[in-house]
């Protein structure tokens, strides 16, 4: 698999196994120290367990919701839920069919994950959140805002991933929807290996702390023709693109200056009247990971400008 594809084909496969504080919680007790982080789940109304990480004041109705994305667990997001917990609540979720959340055949899109983020938001008390979705993640928070308006968020940030505009991708983004889906049969057919290559794909940088067996393992939790569902339903399944034109609230998008999909965020940021676009020089598709400082500033400086 060339890496160009295996950018293309990846919506986001990285777990961080580095050890840190974790208690685990069915409530939302308040965390002490910006070195713990809780771990609680919420149900749905159709019975689906949610999983999530938590750090911060987790009485504030305010929140950071950090959105991994295919495949891949809360974990991710190991950085940001001790570095934001600083100043505000962070919570990290494990979608459907994710992570140690419930694995199920049906509602694999980011219109029914939307829904589910909704409810546990609800059973968590946050109403007023930050969205911030990475390349699945990214699919997500667009589909949230389409079901539930731009009043239900403070702010939304995408990721190093442009926001799908459904079965029209095929004709407008050819190269791309061809990558898409000439990947499948790969994947299906060996999906140890079609993950092994995915994962190592991800990074500019040197992670020498970075577990892959373990990585790759963990994406693998996912079912097969569940991950095939997921990744359909993402980049073919939706315009989710053109509610973005009516966001009334701040966006920012962060991307890889390398991104191969560069030019389609830039066009999404323009199309948002109040959003602000950042590159990060010398990052793979997991920008947060390999550029963690970088990454960080971008979301603490649009965060500060919230507050004003």
């Amino acid at each position: 698999m060339s890496k160009r594809r295996a950018f293309f084909l990846s919506t986001a496969l990285l777990l961080i196994f580095t050890p840190w504080t974790l208690c685990r919680s069915n409530d939302t007790g308040s965390t002490s120290g910006i070195s713990t982080v809780i771990e609680g789940s919420a149900t749905t109304r159709s019975g689906v367990i949610i999983h999530y990480l938590q750090s911060g004041d987790s009485a504030d109705p305010r929140a950071l919701v950090l959105i991994p994305g295919w495949r891949l667990p809360a974990h991710l997001w190991k950085g940001q839920l001790h570095e934001f917990a600083q100043t505000m609540r962070v919570i990290a979720v494990d979608p459907r069919s994710q992570g140690p959340s419930t694995k199920t055949g049906e509602g694999n899109s980011p219109e029914v994950r939307a829904q589910d983020l909704h409810e546990v938001m609800l059973t968590l008390r946050i109403s007023h959140p930050v969205l911030v979705g990475w390349s699945q993640g990214a699919q997500d928070v667009a589909a949230y805002l389409q079901k539930y308006g731009s009043a239900s968020v403070a702010g939304i940030v995408l990721v190093d991933s442009p926001v799908s505009i459904g079965p029209s991708e095929v004709k407008e983004h050819p190269e791309f929807s061809q990558a898409i889906l000439s990947g499948i049969p790969a994947y299906m057919s060996d999906p140890q290996a079609y993950s092994a290559g995915l994962v190592r794909s991800l990074f500019k940088q040197s992670h020498p702390d970075l577990d892959f067996e373990a990585i790759v393992k963990a994406t693998l939790q996912t079912p097969v023709d569940t991950g095939v569902a997921m990744l359909i339903a993402d980049i073919f399944g939706a315009d989710r693109m053109s509610p973005l034109a009516k966001l009334d609230r701040p966006a920012l998008v962060i991307a890889a200056s390398s991104s191969p999909l560069l030019a389609q965020q830039k066009d999404m940021a323009a199309k948002m009247p109040r959003a602000k676009f950042v590159a990060i020089n010398d990052a793979g598709h997991a920008v947060f990971v390999d550029q963690p400082k970088q990454f960080n500033e971008a979301l603490k400086g649009f965060l500060a400008a919230l507050d004003h």
